[in-house]
């Protein structure tokens, strides 16, 4: 049941893609109250497609949906300022998932009013001689939408109260759960397909939808039903239905097409392309670049297009893109002496609005497996460098501290832009950790002649760890001093990325996929990429090497599933991927039932091994509460409503 009043705000209509490029379908007035007889409009149905641009933000960017995405996973736990949003999801006996559990819940309540806009798009556009091509997009939102459903919470309602995929506008209080084959034979493949017939090899606007965007997702939804179809580790979906597809193909049949379709992509980029090196991908000043495909969209020039105050005091709620604060420790708590005879502390980090800074909420931290393992080449391969903060350099002059040098490790000077402390590669050196916090207020080491603070990998902690550059802050208007940590990042947040093309096709070769490329061919255009540097962050400087030679050299000669999701997560750590990889390969239980990591107090540094509850149950997440209080049915269909084991 998906519960619509008559006067439903059915997407709030804020442009989000009007900055640059936009024609008239997105040049109408912006409305925040959408209702049904707007709807029934010409003026409604445009700006309906707008608003589903607008939904993006709901997920993307949110600092939740990255808990529900990430915390629990071999990626991330939670850090020292969590509370159950993230202590819950890591299932490690600190709190459970249950129906009321909120960023389990996010995708269920930000995506039905969007897909019945489409439902209402793609039934009345044609009345107002809408063209297909636009019409499509609201398809591809559809199917979209549809896909992040079956991926959540397995089947969902195809019927939002006027029947399969049909415009709803009145209330109902009762609700049929279909079942995935359902979900993927009548919506996701369906509406994918017809949006890469349709849509245009060029985004209409900036950030636009495309054929190649549709066909990113019809070949991951391919992918993913593939797995489901397999289903190699008897993982129990629910509504309960046989592993057998209703269009009478097989998963290895799927598998194909998701290489083909991804294929298809790589062949055909235009606009896309990959990126000459990893930091190019990342770095702000280098945003909706050629290979970020689709995005939450976000600008500093505007309250009113951004939907909040960019310079202000975000509230840390969508439509705000305010991840990058969850997994941000707080810096701001390292000490350096004004004095080089005794330690007189202040604050030698500020709080500040660059990439490698930002607002710290300290909700969640990488495990100690991420920087050693995962992460394990930091010399050949750039994206170590590329994802994490490890380098903490001195600002307090632009906080009017006019001290021209302060004292720091060893009593050594540093100067502003200077290394304060660093997070070392490896384990090699051993770092003398003073008792508690210490002098520098973060229990950071000492290493002989060093002036910077130091904490190795087998160092970090809950409350102390590496900050993640790649989706950090990033603004302009104020260069020369702290600028405006405080507010909501206007950068963009990447949805797909034109290297997932790569991906998806050596996945679907892995599982028995041929063409053109193997799985080793593909895998390894990813990481001669990842071999070529232009900027080193830890060392704040240019730096110009070539190591592809050597990343592909070391790539194995039999790649396997285990293999790729690693490279997954060298590639897109951080970015909301990883639950549903671990969910779609099968492989959760295995990666994430135990992880190491620090204590949540300074000086916390010897690793605790900490172990998970992760079962098989839980590869659906739960039916939120919100949808069951709202349905008018017996306690027992409610009940069988819910995923088992909830």
């Amino acid at each position: 049941m998906i519960h619509f009043n008559k006067k439903l705000i059915l997407g709030a209509v804020f442009l989000s893609l009007t900055f640059t490029g936009c024609n008239e379908i997105l040049d109408e007035e912006p409305r925040s109250n959408y209702t049904v007889e707007y709807f029934n409009t010409e003026q409604g149905v445009s700006q309906g497609l707008t608003s589903l641009y607008r939904n993006l933000r709901l997920l993307y960017g949110n600092g939740y949906f990255m808990s529900n995405c990430q915390t629990g996973t071999d990626e991330s736990t939670w850090a020292q300022s969590a509370d159950g949003n993230f202590r819950d999801l890591d299932m490690s006996g600190n709190g459970n998932i249950n129906a009321a559990t909120f960023p389990t819940g996010m995708v269920w309540g930000a995506v039905f009013p969007y897909i019945n806009t489409a439902n209402g798009i793609i039934e009345k556009g044609p009345n107002f001689g809408i063209a297909e091509s636009l019409i499509s997009e609201a398809r591809f939102f559809r199917g979209f939408n549809y896909f992040m459903l079956a991926q959540t919470y397995g089947g969902v309602p195809l019927d939002l109260g006027s029947g399969q995929l049909a415009f709803n506008t009145s209330a109902t209080t009762t609700s049929v759960r279909n079942t995935v084959p359902e979900v993927y034979t009548k919506a996701i493949f369906p509406d994918l397909k017809k949006a890469v017939d349709n849509l245009p090899v060029s985004p209409r606007v900036t950030g636009g939808v495309t054929k190649n965007v549709a066909r990113l997702f019809l070949a991951k939804a391919y992918l993913t039903y593939g797995w489901w179809l397999e289903n190699p580790n008897s993982i129990p979906t629910y509504p309960e239905a046989s592993r057998t597809d209703p269009d009478g193909h097989n998963a290895q049949w799927y598998f194909q097409q998701a290489y083909d379709v991804a294929m298809a992509g790589i062949s055909a980029p235009a606009p896309y392309s990959l990126q000459p090196t990893f930091y190019d991908v990342n770095a702000g000043p280098n945003d909706r670049n050629s290979e970020c495909m689709l995005y939450a969209d976000h600008t500093q020039a505007s309250a009113f297009y951004n939907e909040s105050d960019p310079v202000g005091f975000g509230a840390g709620w969508s439509p705000d893109n305010f991840a990058a604060w969850m997994q941000t420790w707080n810096y701001t708590a390292i000490r350096s002496s004004t004095s080089a005879s005794s330690f007189a502390g202040i604050s030698s980090v500020q709080r500040a609005a660059t990439q490698s800074l930002g607002r710290p909420w300290v909700r969640m931290a990488p495990t100690i497996g991420v920087i050693k393992n995962t992460f394990a080449d930091k010399t050949n391969d750039s994206r170590y460098d590329g994802t994490f903060v490890t380098t903490y350099r001195g600002n307090w002059d632009k906080a009017g501290v006019s001290n021209a040098v302060l004292y720091n490790a060893n009593n050594l000077p540093v100067q502003p832009g200077g290394a304060v402390l660093t997070f070392l590669n490896d384990d090699t050196q051993t770092p003398v950790y003073p008792s508690g916090s210490g002098q520098n207020g973060v229990g950071a080491g000492t290493l002989p002649g060093r002036a910077d603070w130091v904490i190795a990998p087998e160092g970090i902690s809950r409350i102390v760890y590496p900050g993640l550059w790649k989706i950090g802050t990033y603004r302009t208007d104020d260069p020369n001093g702290l600028g405006y940590p405080n507010a909501g990042l206007t950068r963009p947040f990447n949805v797909a990325k034109f290297s997932e093309f790569y991906f998806i096709a050596a996945e679907a070769a892995v599982k028995g996929a041929s063409g053109t490329m193997t799985a080793r061919n593909l895998i390894n255009v990813i990481r001669a990429r990842a071999g070529k540097w232009k900027f080193n962050n830890a060392q704040n400087i240019t730096y110009i090497a070539d190591n592809s030679a050597a990343m592909t050299a070391a790539t194995p000669s039999a790649i396997t599933i285990d293999y790729i999701l690693a490279e997954r997560s060298r590639e897109y750590y951080g970015e909301f991927y990883r639950w549903y990889d671990l969910v779609r390969t099968q492989k959760w239980g295995e990666y994430a039932a135990t992880y190491q990591i620090g204590g949540a107090s300074y000086g916390a540094h010897t690793p605790q091994t900490v172990s998970r509850n992760i079962q098989k149950f839980h590869y659906l997440r739960p039916i939120p509460q919100g949808q069951l209080d709202a349905m008018e049915v017996s306690a027992d269909i409610k009940a069988k409503y819910q995923n088992p084991g909830y």
